[in-house]
């Protein structure tokens, strides 16, 4: 058994068939972890979605920023922006299975030794609490609420956790930290304008992974989301968001668990087409 991680496929369905090709990948031996953002900004998200769905339960994902913007377009929680490459999802015959099995991944999981993440963990979060947390949005996402949920996800506040965070406001931060955090102050402040790379951290700031204390810090955190860092390999973290959206590469990382390795595998690909 080979257990790979990829990370933001954005709707590139062609690189993830190169990159599945090369490893050799196989539903029936093999496990996979998506690091969220399987969809928009590519060409093909329904693609990325039937190509997933079809490899069965060897298949588990987490959701990132673009893939509940996504839900939020379908659902008309959300205007579609110029950047979106959304149509042949939202257009798709199968369009409301596809949605369906979206909203029922995950937003962070923990298996192999590693959390899983799509962007980042809050410096006062354990490993046991972000998973708790991110249940809670789990369970919205697959309830009879989820559309309702979607409408009131958006928003900048709070900024930082708090212990009596209760209903949206505890929801929303959450959602915020594990898919589209970046940048926090020391006590765990967020910071959503910049998409700089580690070095050029606004004032008063630092990559989350870098803030002193924090709970995680003994654990391996595997994300992405964050293209200018690329990948990064450290004894705590793991960045796998290489920019393939942007001609970068799609990164998949082979673990070894036995013998605690891992290796990491690319494939080239061509930057999407914006639309005009």
């Amino acid at each position: 058994m080979a257990v790979y991680l990829i990370g933001d496929i954005q709707g590139c369905d062609e690189p993830l068939a190169r990159l599945l090709e090369k490893v050799d990948f196989s539903p029936s031996r093999d496990a996979l972890f998506v690091l969220g953002d399987l969809v928009n900004r590519g060409p093909d998200s329904a693609g990325v979605l039937r190509r997933l769905m079809a490899l069965g339960p060897s298949v588990h994902c987490v959701l990132g920023n673009h893939d509940l913007h996504a839900l939020a377009v379908a659902t008309g929680a959300r205007h579609s922006s110029r950047m979106d490459t959304l149509q042949n999802l939202l257009h798709a015959p199968d369009r409301d299975t596809l949605l369906n099995w979206l909203r029922h991944q995950h937003m962070a999981l923990h298996a192999h030794g590693m959390l899983m993440v799509h962007a980042g963990v809050l410096p006062q979060w354990s490993t046991a609490q972000t998973l708790r947390l991110a249940a809670e949005v789990e369970a919205v996402l697959q309830g009879p609420d989820w559309q309702d949920f979607l409408r009131h996800m958006y928003g900048n506040q709070p900024a930082a956790w708090d212990d009596a965070l209760v209903g949206i406001e505890r929801l929303r931060v959450t959602v915020n930290a594990l898919t589209r955090l970046r940048f926090c102050t020391a006590q765990g402040v967020m910071e959503f304008e910049s998409k700089d790379s580690a070095q050029a951290a606004p004032a008063g700031c630092m990559p989350w992974f870098d803030v002193p204390g924090r709970q995680t810090a003994h654990d391996v955190v595997a994300f992405g989301h964050w293209s200018t860092l690329g990948w990064l390999d450290r004894s705590d973290v793991w960045a796998l968001d290489s920019g393939c959206v942007w001609g970068g590469c799609l990164s998949a990382l082979a673990l070894d668990p036995v013998h605690q390795r891992h290796a990491l595998i690319q494939v080239g690909c061509e930057p999407a087409q914006t639309p005009g």
